[in-house]
């Protein structure tokens, strides 16, 4: 029993010495704040510095997090609007030759040249994002690449 009652003396000091320690660093946080406040100008004070750059840093992670979300939907979007128009076009066309009407090859559809320049432009900004500089890939690959540039990143 004298022995465990030594045992608990021992724990007390060592846990009356943790807790004078950080007394003790707050102290000295809240001196040199003070002191920092007295001496540089509001935007230069290296606490509130300090405090920004962590603001800054933990707001980058959020808005890299969204980047990424917003890249993958605009991959979507595209993907459901090519699937689409491309689907509704086919069908018209298919509409126009069964009714006898002249159809609209590829290249005299401005809206259509206006479409596939767009789709090759993202396809293009994709590729260079993730090192990738075939131009032989279809959808489905822009796909892959720009999931292993975001799983890659992260």
């Amino acid at each position: 029993m004298g022995h465990r009652h030594v045992h608990h003396q021992a724990t007390d000091s060592l846990v009356n010495l943790f807790t004078k320690a950080n007394n003790d660093l707050t102290l000295v946080q809240l001196k040199l704040e003070r002191e920092f406040q007295q001496i540089y100008p509001d935007n230069a004070n290296p606490v509130k510095l300090v405090n920004r750059i962590k603001k800054v840093q933990g707001d980058l992670t959020v808005l890299k997090d969204q980047c990424q979300e917003l890249l993958a939907a605009k991959q979507d979007l595209i993907d459901k609007a090519r699937t689409v128009l491309v689907g509704n076009r086919n069908l018209i066309q298919r509409m126009e030759v069964s009714i006898g009407v002249d159809v609209t090859g590829d290249a005299e559809d401005p809206a259509f040249v206006n479409f596939n320049q767009v789709i090759d432009e993202w396809t293009t900004q994709v590729r260079a994002r993730t090192g990738d500089e075939k131009h032989d890939s279809d959808a489905e690959d822009i796909n892959k690449l720009l999931f292993s540039a975001i799983v890659q990143n992260n």
